[in-house]
């Protein structure tokens, strides 16, 4: 149980300056500070969310280690939607058993503790109902040892609990947390960016990916400021090789900031693909106007086509590397690789003209299965919903009217969902012909 972070890791300044503050004001809050300034009202939570690989846990693991803690992680994966209670007893399986029992145990040990539930998504809310009492300022929860019911009493302790989860699943009704452990809980999300802190969360993807690339990866364990006057260099200035802390030759010096310009290239590409994610991950289906968009733009998919860049590679190497790279995370989404490869081209302004009319097709064929209705809904709820969505789309028409302008492929929308709603209409109400052409 003790903590190892990942060899990778970089203490960038996006952790010095923001993530470390708001963790160790957490941290202190549950389990104290010394002196005069200790709170005896010891209380909360620490939760994490942002979509994979934006390093939630090596950053708490970080944390861990250098606090001297157990590190007592729980993969909740292996306890599943089917576990509720804290008795392994009840578990269903051997492996959600010794996910639980490790639970019981952090409680056993009570003191100098963090416990860290991963991934919390793949559990039921009522699970997780199990920690509203320890997150509050009674500090109590009632677990399971030895096959005896027990209460823990952890006030005034050394104990805390993080908990990290990614809301962008594909299903993002899945991730449901109580309302009363919410409250409770300081609450971050590492894959956004905090006010104020635009230039430092760009920067970290370069940071974090410096051991993926050969060139870049012994600069990960020398005095950082060379990092930072490289990019300098790579973004126009001219920092001379004296002012380095590390002795680097001419041609060395050279190769690491043609690197780090090819790399600054993929970071502006990831950063679009993340905000452009997070966005569509945020937006309810019933609002869409275009399919959702997958494909992620985290520090893994960084590192990933930072390892590949070479100093000698030109500008159209680079764009083909990383449409390379997001061709085969595409492939996983089987149905949604082409509308999530057009609309990658499109952020980025590759799309041809060919591609261009393609996309447009897609946009008009998910809005008119969007109106046309699920296909387990019955025809009269279609037909009521199609009603309700085209006369909003004709009072919008009407405005872009009045403001002398023409939406024609939301008008020939439409009109062809009219067609469909009279061929429904026909269907589902037997009548004679006039009674047809009255309805039409």
């Amino acid at each position: 149980f003790k903590a190892k972070p990942l060899s990778s890791f970089v203490r960038n300044k996006l952790i010095s300056e923001s993530y470390l503050h708001l963790i160790g004001d957490n941290l202190a809050k549950q389990m104290g500070t010394i002196g005069e300034a200790k709170r005896t009202d010891l209380m909360g939570m620490l939760l994490l969310i942002s979509p994979p690989g934006y390093g939630k846990t090596t950053i708490v693991e970080y944390v861990a280690q250098k606090l001297g803690l157990v590190f007592m992680k729980i993969n909740c994966p292996s306890l599943g939607h089917s576990i509720t209670s804290l008795d392994p007893a009840e578990a269903t399986d051997a492996t959600s058993r010794k996910e639980i029992e490790k639970i019981n145990l952090a409680f056993e040990m009570g003191n100098n503790v963090m416990l860290y539930l991963d991934d919390i998504q793949h559990t039921n809310p009522e699970f997780l109902q199990k920690f509203i009492s320890l997150c509050d300022g009674s500090r109590k929860v009632d677990g399971v040892w030895n096959g005896q019911p027990k209460t823990y009493d952890l006030k005034g302790k050394k104990f805390s609990i993080v908990m990290a989860g990614n809301p962008y699943t594909e299903s993002g009704e899945v991730f449901k947390i109580p309302d009363m452990l919410s409250n409770r809980a300081d609450i971050y999300n590492l894959g956004d960016m905090l006010s104020g802190q635009q230039g430092v969360f760009e920067l970290s993807y370069i940071e974090n990916s410096l051991t993926s690339n050969s060139v870049l990866a012994p600069l990960a364990n020398r005095n950082l400021d060379d990092l930072y006057k490289f990019i300098e260099n790579a973004k126009g200035s001219n920092h001379p090789l004296n002012e380095f802390d590390y002795n680097y030759s001419q041609a060395e010096a050279g190769e690491i900031v043609d690197i780090i310009k090819k790399m600054i290239k993929v970071q502006a590409v990831v950063l679009r693909v993340n905000q452009q994610y997070i966005a569509s991950a945020g937006t309810a289906d019933k609002y869409r106007v275009e399919p959702p968009f997958k494909l992620q733009g985290s520090y893994r998919n960084m590192n990933k086509m930072s390892e590949k860049v070479v100093s000698a590679m030109n500008d159209k190497e680079i764009e083909t590397m990383i449409m390379d790279h997001y061709m085969g995370e595409a492939q996983t989404l089987t149905q949604g690789t082409e509308e999530n490869l057009l609309k990658l081209k499109e952020i980025l302004g590759y799309l041809t003209e060919v591609e261009k009319a393609r996309f447009e097709e897609i946009k008009k064929d998910f809005m008119r299965n969007k109106i046309s209705g699920d296909s387990d809904m019955d025809g009269m709820s279609k037909i009521t919903q199609q009603l309700v969505l085209m006369n909003d789309m004709m009072k919008d028409n009407a405005y872009s009217r009045a403001q002398e302008t023409t939406d024609v492929t939301k008008f020939g929308i439409i009109m062809e969902q009219f067609s469909q709603l009279h061929e429904q209409l026909v269907m589902l109400v037997p009548s004679k012909e006039k009674d047809i052409a009255t309805t039409e």
